[in-house]
């Protein structure tokens, strides 16, 4: 890429039209230096400090599964993975099985009952999934099973302290794990795929466990009637626990193929009942897990052109705003805690002397460089939401 970042490199019109015309800056998503996750990400940029209202991830990808949690469940986000006869993991995604080989592998393990504790799983996208254990006396202090690599065992479920509610769960999970191997080491799916040459998805690789969180509603919060138009199921479910209406999107996959177009007509409708809209995509995250930066360039050309049609129709009154929920280097593969680009874009935003969106040229920004909490007290002031501070 010749030194440039492939935000640098994509030089994508619109976006460094939106950066001319307004003002921009630095995010430090949830702390400097420190890698974020998604989820940590998303509690920050919507206003809530991820340290104190995070209970994990797992509930979260539920909750945007569509899965109504009661207090006491325990939620895990799952990858099928692909391991060998030695729990060795191959792949922690299986080759990015299809959605739809996904949606079978699941049906034949969902609803099973290990030792009084009833067990559901929901597949959500490619390789994706989420778990729910619900019954008495359960608790989310069991560690991951997902070693977050290939090349290593898969970890055996633990409880993270000593109480017996955690114990409870790890043996639960445990047992549930072997036998959802099973099954799925021998289903047609598997069997077809190893056939073509393909990894076969015979396993789940657990983490995040979590309960339901207790978070204030972002209306009350910041007085804005807010949506969300996603496809992946974590971000549909950070924001359904804050109070977001969901808008569904026929073909909004959440991966590089998803439905572009469909998701921004569906905010643009969106914005006529609601005072914000968060439109989600993922695709570029998903190519820079893969190592693949030529591709990330092409996509954030493709979301420039997407977002012409947005920008091109909105109401005069709207601020727009542009930026990242984390880092993640394509040379790396993985989250960074280097701080995103930001621009607030709207009819009378301060602006600054940068041209051009990317990670250096916002260095030089008039917003500076901000936490992520900081960002919607900012979007709000410019809306005129916020009480004032005082007399």
């Amino acid at each position: 890429m010749n030194g440039l970042t492939p935000l640098q490199a994509a030089r994508a019109n619109l976006l460094d039209r939106l950066a001319a015309e307004g003002e921009t800056g630095l995010v430090d998503v949830v702390s400097p230096g420190i890698p974020n996750g998604s989820d940590t990400g998303h509690l920050a940029l919507l206003g809530y400090d991820p340290y104190r209202y995070y209970t994990g991830r797992g509930p979260f990808e539920a909750l945007g599964a569509g899965f109504d949690l009661k207090e006491g469940d325990v939620a895990f986000r799952c990858n099928f993975g692909t391991v060998n006869e030695n729990n060795v993991v191959v792949d922690r995604r299986a080759g990015r099985i299809s959605t739809e080989e996904g949606r079978q592998l699941a049906q034949e393990i969902d609803k099973a009952t290990i030792d009084g504790v009833e067990v559901f799983f929901k597949h959500t996208v490619e390789h994706r999934g989420v778990l729910v254990l619900r019954g008495e006396n359960l608790s989310h202090r069991v560690s991951n099973v997902d070693p977050h690599r290939n090349g290593v065992q898969v970890e055996t479920p633990r409880p993270l302290d000593g109480t017996r509610e955690a114990q409870l769960t790890a043996e639960v999970l445990a047992k549930f794990l072997a036998k959802a191997k099973s099954v799925l080491s021998t289903h047609p799916v598997n069997v077809e795929r190893q056939k073509r040459g393909l990894q076969p998805a015979n396993f789940l690789l657990t983490r995040g466990a979590g309960v339901l969180p207790s978070i204030p509603r972002f209306e009350e919060k910041f007085g804005l009637r807010a949506a969300i138009v996603a496809g992946g199921a974590l971000y549909k479910g950070v924001c359904r626990a804050a109070g977001f209406d969901i808008v569904e999107v026929e073909g909004a996959t959440g991966t590089v193929n998803t439905n572009l177009a469909g998701k921004v007509e569906a905010a643009l409708n969106t914005l006529k009942t609601h005072n914000l809209v968060l439109l989600h995509i993922k695709a570029t995250d998903t190519v820079s897990h893969d190592r693949n930066p030529l591709e990330k360039v092409r996509m954030i050309q493709k979301i420039a052109v997407a977002l012409e049609r947005l920008v091109d129709r909105i109401p005069s009154n709207t601020y727009l705003s542009v930026t990242g929920d984390h880092s993640t280097p394509s040379e790396i593969g993985d989250h960074r805690g280097d701080p995103v680009p930001l621009l607030i874009w709207g009819p009378d935003v301060r602006g600054d002397t940068v041209n051009m969106f990317d990670e250096i040229s916002c260095c030089q920004g008039g917003l500076g460089r901000i936490s992520g909490v900081d960002l919607m007290p900012i979007i709000a002031n410019y809306l005129g939401v916020l009480e004032m501070f005082g007399e």
